[in-house]
């Protein structure tokens, strides 16, 4: 399809993306220690705020090497390896605190009250198997199944940019059969610590922002990972979100709201308690399906500000619909479907909760809202050591992603400043 033959509605309220560079601020040291000097008083003990600015400084050193502990702590003056490698590996500092203080710090900076919560997986290869979690499994950094860690990661972005907020890591059902017990030791995870689904982290995460209430957000948006998952989707409506979540094709829906009865009881057995769909009701439609139904002049193009790589043009077609619940009617959504505009156009279906009066070009912009937390997972592997730590306890995993988030929103917040004046 020639896109210069149909009329085109621009989306043009992407967030900025983050240009800045670790090399770039080499001359802004006295910004790193007032920025850093925000979360000071959260340490335990004043030495491990000290390696706190420390570790940070060298995740945005300009380094040649990789930026493990040795290489940073070389670059540093008064740098010390085995001082940092306590810290971030074993110190018992909560970093709970400096989630919360980052929060409020993210909301000065990129705040809106229609912000965008995004969650997503990120895999880190690793050899040998004495790493925290580690497991033969799915890696998207290498698009295989490989020997890696596995992390959930939200990411927060608004007009004004986009940074990360949180992490969890995924523990595998295998790290809790009886023979890695000694490892957990090893480990340090914790005894109280569960089997969590990846849907289910990113319900702690949200949770725990939501229950803060420093940061404005509306939506919650996610791939097929977590919209598959309708328990996910509901507990989102819970917390009084607007979920926008990819979905795969074989969900199901209905159009209208079918009629359902509890059956009438025929005086023998049990007598019928759980209502059923009337005989006769249409069953519930595949979204691929009921795509292909659409009339050709509901699909509309739009020109998403999405990513690197560029804007991107796709056509939309918005329809109000009914989601599959236990067999039975759930909650009413709007069904997003989204094509391209090659020649064999790739289908994206996606559901939202959001209320039935949102204009479709809300909708459309948050459909373009994903790839700010890919962005950001590449900015910190790319940048700031956050795929190069030699850790392997379950502290020092959670100690070192916890520092890139904070160095990231750095980035974010001096580039914010550079181009617009001073913060708040």
């Amino acid at each position: 399809m020639d896109i210069s033959d149909i009329g085109i509605t621009e989306i043009a309220e992407a967030p900025p993306p983050l240009e800045l560079k670790p090399a770039d601020i080499e001359a802004l040291a006295d910004e790193l220690v007032a920025y850093h000097a925000e979360f000071a008083d959260l340490y335990y003990r004043v030495e491990q705020a000290h390696w706190g600015h420390m570790y940070m400084q060298g995740l945005m050193a300009p380094l040649n090497k990789s930026k493990t502990i040795q290489p940073m702590a070389m670059a540093l003056e008064g740098g010390d390896i085995q001082a940092m490698q306590q810290f971030v590996g074993q110190g018992r500092w909560e970093d709970g605190k400096l989630l919360k203080k980052h929060w409020q710090l993210v909301d000065e900076t990129l705040g809106e009250e229609d912000g965008v919560w995004i969650v997503d997986g990120s895999g880190f290869p690793k050899k040998g198997v004495h790493s925290v979690g580690v497991a033969r499994q799915w890696c998207g950094q290498l698009g295989k199944i490989e020997n890696c860690q596995e992390g959930a990661f939200a990411a927060y972005a608004s007009r004004k940019g986009y940074t990360l907020l949180d992490r969890r890591l995924y523990l595998p059902e295998k790290w809790f059969d009886d023979d890695y017990r000694e490892r957990w030791e090893k480990c340090g995870i914790p005894d109280d610590t569960t089997f969590k689904t990846e849907p289910e982290l990113a319900l702690d995460m949200l949770r725990s922002i939501t229950t803060e209430g420093s940061l404005r957000f509306r939506w919650v948006t996610c791939d097929e990972t977590y919209g598959k998952d309708p328990a996910f989707l509901d507990r989102v409506a819970d917390l009084e979100r607007w979920y926008f979540a990819e979905v795969p094709h074989s969900t199901r829906v209905w159009e209208t709201q079918p009629k359902t009865a509890v059956p009438e009881w025929k005086g023998r057995g049990r007598r019928p308690t759980k209502e059923q769909l009337v005989t006769g009701e249409p069953a519930p439609q595949r979204v691929d399906e009921y795509a292909a139904t659409i009339p050709k002049d509901e699909w509309k193009a739009y020109l998403i500000k999405e990513g690197s790589k560029g804007p991107m043009v796709a056509e939309f077609a918005f329809r109000r619909v009914i989601v599959v619940r236990d067999e039975l009617p759930g909650p009413e959504v709007w069904l997003v479907l989204r094509r391209s505009l090659e020649e064999e156009p790739e289908l994206k279906t996606y559901l939202s909760n959001a209320s039935a009066d949102t204009p479709y070009t809300a909708l459309v912009r948050v459909a373009g809202m994903r790839w700010p937390v890919e962005t950001a997972l590449e900015d910190g592997k790319d940048n700031l050591g956050m795929d190069e730590y030699m850790v392997r306890s379950w502290i020092g995993w959670h100690h070192h992603m916890m520092l890139c988030i904070l160095a990231h929103h750095f980035l974010v917040r001096v580039q914010k400043r550079l181009k617009r004046g001073p913060l708040p």
